[in-house]
């Protein structure tokens, strides 16, 4: 199948997901992972109907920014806090900031720009040691601490759970941060995105709660 057709049973299993789970289509946010992707692969993403894309590494992020106009580009990868000067000025949220030093650096460089950073703040909610995120019970003492920094909008929270095998084995971690994420807001958190589930599991994660997936492999096929 080509990826208009993968875009358009995506869009389907999306819609199904939500409904199960009380919502409509259009409340789920489709997030296009395009690490290692062409931006002639992008494009055509976007023409079938893909607004959303998501980078994991900088340098490659610069290097196709431009030349795909009109489109919402997320950061979902761990971000050095070196490099947020680079796409500062580029970026429509940050969806992996997972430490202070980090959020410190992104309220400097968006400060000088005179722009207030949408972001989510990464929960490692399967206590991995390779995996950025902050740990679950850090939670809301990570959201008041970057509740000070006035140039970054904290919107949500975002997570990247152990690999499983199947998406019934990754329920739990799905549920654990639907769980921290009704918490946060029953604490007056504003917390209106929460982003989780890939290619192998994003109508699972749906079903559980997510409100943003994350894309790649099953629109434009395995990287090469």
């Amino acid at each position: 199948m080509g990826l208009e057709e993968n875009v358009k049973i995506i869009r389907q299993k999306i819609a199904e997901a939500a409904s199960d789970s009380g919502r409509r289509a259009g409340d789920i946010m489709l997030i296009a992972a395009s690490k290692a992707q062409t931006p002639e692969s992008i494009k055509r993403a976007q023409q079938a109907g893909i607004q959303n894309f998501g980078e994991n590494y900088v340098q490659e992020f610069v290097e196709k920014y431009g030349m795909i106009p009109e489109v919402h580009w997320h950061f979902i990868g761990q971000l050095q806090s070196n490099k947020v000067k680079y796409i500062v000025d580029k970026i429509t949220m940050i969806e992996s900031v997972d430490r202070l030093s980090l959020a410190r650096e992104i309220d400097k460089r968006a400060e000088g720009l005179g722009r207030k950073i949408d972001a989510l703040l990464q929960i490692n909610i399967g206590g991995e040691a390779q995996k950025g995120g902050a740990d679950p019970r850090e939670t809301r003492r990570m959201l008041d601490a970057l509740l000070e920094f006035p140039n970054i909008n904290i919107c949500g929270l975002m997570c990247i759970h152990p690999l499983t095998k199947t998406p019934a084995e990754a329920k739990p971690y799905f549920a654990g941060m639907k769980k921290i994420f009704d918490d946060m807001n029953a604490l007056g958190y504003n917390m209106k995105y929460l982003s989780m589930g890939m290619s192998g599991d994003y109508d699972t994660a749906i079903r559980e709660g997510a409100n943003i997936v994350r894309v790649g492999s099953l629109i434009f096929g395995p990287r090469q």
